[in-house]
């Protein structure tokens, strides 16, 4: 009982917790703290990972993933504006400094990493590129694409993918590139295109929008390529590059410990070292990050564990969560400790 007392004291403190001042050490912090939020660039159109809701609210794993920042900032992920971005406009949207973060289901690459002047501040989701089809095609392998003409995005990572992939099997196709996601989905319903190519998770998204109609498209079983999706910043500030990163790996640790957003407010009362640095009961690593100590509390409480962000949005699309499971459940994410 005493503990549970202490932790709901603690909850009550760390909810009207201010954020940290001006002079963090990073210019974008500082900036988003004088601005009051967080530029977010994103695709507005990718069930699961960023699809308004029916009332007009970003709904999805990357969305999520900007209000991580929000809420590590300025102890609110409410203040998290979203900005739509195209393949063909989104870096430089960034670049040019409109947005602070792009979370678009972007694939982290040598050459976006090496020339845009950009950096990954981390993997938000292992994905690889897929192909879907419609079912009366009788295709169930992409290896009978020979020939087929392709529904492709110009200038994204799966049209270097899947050129790669045709040319490494000897296979000849016809691309047919369309920049806008809703026209290129309307191209392959009216079968301008044998298939519709981009990431397997997209692709699995937009098969389950079609609801009672589903069953007419098969997502092949091959998956491509690798593809890393990141969260990207300017390069240039370091600061807040790593304050990014973590807000990834404090998602990441919290789901390790078992914390959720319905159960951080007890995990104050933890004696668990690492819970209690996550939480900023002790130690000064969101002071190391330019923000409050308390961000690691802010994230979770406001945005969830990545297991809590995986459930609300993953799930209903029905992606297996597979390589995207934590290290120590047979998957590929890991974080370092935090100390």
């Amino acid at each position: 009982m005493k503990r549970f007392l202490r932790a709901s004291v603690l909850a009550l403190a760390f909810a009207g917790s201010p954020v940290l001042a001006q002079g963090s050490g990073s210019a974008t912090i500082d900036a988003i703290v004088k601005r009051g939020e967080v530029l977010c660039g994103t695709s507005g159109v990718t069930p699961g990972f960023s699809l308004p809701d029916s009332q007009g609210v970003m709904r999805g794993l990357d969305a999520d993933r900007c209000r991580t920042v929000a809420a590590a900032v300025l102890g609110d992920a409410r203040r998290t504006r979203f900005v739509i971005t195209t393949t063909q406009n989104r870096f430089t949207i960034l670049q040019g400094g409109e947005i602070d973060v792009l979370t678009r289901a972007v694939t982290w690459t040598l050459g976006r990493e090496g020339n845009l002047g950009l950096s990954f501040a981390g993997i938000n989701f292992y994905d690889g590129t897929g192909f879907l089809v419609k079912a009366t095609s009788g295709i169930t392998s992409a290896r009978q694409l020979d020939g087929a003409a392709v529904c492709v995005a110009p200038g994204s990572s799966t049209e270097l993918a899947v050129a790669d992939y045709f040319r490494q099997h000897n296979m000849k196709f016809n691309p047919v590139l369309i920049q806008d996601t809703a026209e290129i989905r309307g191209a392959y319903l009216a079968g301008r295109c044998d298939t519709y190519s981009t990431d397997a998770s997209g692709l699995a998204g937009y098969r389950f929008i079609q609801g009672d109609r589903a069953g007419e498209h098969v997502l092949l079983p091959e998956v491509v390529s690798k593809e890393p999706l990141g969260v990207m910043v300017r390069k240039g500030d370091a600061k807040f590059f790593d304050l990014v990163r973590w807000t990834m790996f404090v998602g990441l640790i919290a789901e390790e410990h078992g914390l959720t957003q319905a159960n951080v407010d007890q995990a104050l009362a933890s004696n668990v070292p690492e819970i209690r640095r996550l939480l900023g009961l002790e130690g000064d690593m969101g002071r190391a990050l330019g923000v409050d100590n308390r961000f690691g509390y802010h994230i979770i409480k406001q945005v969830g564990s990545y297991a809590d962000m995986w459930q609300r949005n993953i799930v209903p699309v029905g992606i297996p969560r597979g390589l995207n499971r934590l290290w120590n459940q047979g998957g590929l994410h890991y974080a370092p400790p935090l100390r």
